[in-house]
């Protein structure tokens, strides 16, 4: 059975069924259409061979950049490119010998083409979305979300911003691929990390702790980010440096590890001139992005090598991505190709 040939347009299907759906699902949906036999491990054949193509056309594409070549930009320049980036999560059927778990992080970005609000009540306008992900480390990926804004008109926007959570790994990133554009960390997380410091100073009253939340929420949102620091600041001097065998460790190390984190990025948490300038100031488009790879490739049932992991979160970047790359891959890319 590895040996039949399939045409661009069986190929096409292949691909976009194992893209969407479980190798099996994706054999019986095949099976039905074409009347035929095949089962999941030859769709999951098929659709790694051609995801392992697009992988390495990936990366001829960067090889190429990285001589100077950059990829064809869009006709028409974009207003304002927001540039997405965070992780995901794979279980891959090896461990990794430093946490002894399966679980592995594949690194996704979004690039999407917007209109700027009007800093009142007209938010940021979306109108396409791009979308690559990999099981490459932040290296391979920085290049690979560089590659892409490129395509989608990073030199020809007016406006460019990069978005996205505190991770430890997002801010060598941005400095090293996308530094001359603004950084903003994801608005949500932010609070998310006030709510953590409210439970920390206030952890059995729920009332006191709601009303510090908002109360420290409502200065982020605001701008008044030195008395913020100073109220975080304050929490932590008066709980003290997190004691070993201490019960209120953890509450110490909440608070030192939050003012910490609001100190490393307070310069990308300008809100309200974000706001006035008409850009999101949440990464949901990259969280979405993020998600609809993870309903692929996540799942305590799936257990996943490396490279078939990669061939198919290739596969279902171009599936996902809104500028009709999945249509003209097929149609022009691959036109008088066979796959084995």
């Amino acid at each position: 059975m590895t040996e039949a040939k399939l045409s661009p347009k069986a190929a096409e299907r292949v691909a976009r069924e194992a893209a969407c759906q479980s190798f099996s699902n994706a054999a019986r949906a095949i099976n039905v259409d074409w009347n035929t036999t095949y089962n999941g491990k030859q769709i999951q054949l098929w659709s790694e061979k051609l995801g392992e193509r697009v992988v390495g056309e990936r990366t001829s594409e960067v090889r190429a950049y990285e001589r100077g070549f950059r990829p064809v930009g869009p006709v028409n320049d974009p207003v304002l490119l927001v540039i997405g980036v965070d992780g995901g999560r794979v279980q891959t059927r090896e461990k990794n010998p430093e946490t002894n778990s399966r679980w592995r992080e594949n690194k996704v970005a979004t690039i999407t083409r917007c209109l700027p609000g009007n800093g009142n009540e007209k938010k940021p306008q979306v109108l396409t979305t791009t979308h690559v992900a990999t099981m490459d480390d932040c290296k391979a990926f920085g290049k690979l979300a560089r590659v892409e804004a490129e395509r989608r008109g990073i030199r020809q926007a007016e406006q460019v911003i990069v978005i996205g959570d505190g991770g430890n790994w997002i801010d060598p990133l941005w400095q090293k691929h996308f530094f001359r554009h603004p950084r903003i960390i994801d608005y949500y997380h932010a609070v998310e990390h006030l709510y953590e410091v409210a439970r920390a100073v206030h952890a059995q009253d729920d009332a006191q702790r709601q009303r510090l939340a908002q109360q420290l929420k409502d200065h982020l949102w605001h701008g008044r980010l030195d008395k913020l620091m100073a109220q975080l600041q304050g929490f932590s001097e008066a709980a003290g440096p997190p004691r070993k065998h201490d019960p209120t460790t953890h509450a110490r190390r909440v608070l030192a590890t939050n003012l910490g984190y609001f100190q490393n990025h307070r310069q990308h948490m300008n809100y309200p001139e974000y706001r006035q300038k008409g850009w999101p100031i949440g990464s949901g488009i990259t969280e979405s992005g993020v998600k609809q790879f993870n309903k692929r490739v996540k799942g305590t049932d799936q257990f996943w090598n490396r490279p078939g992991a990669d061939a198919i979160l290739a596969l279902r970047g171009l599936w996902l991505s809104q500028d009709d790359r999945w249509k003209h891959y097929w149609l022009y890319g691959h036109l008088h190709k066979k796959v084995a």
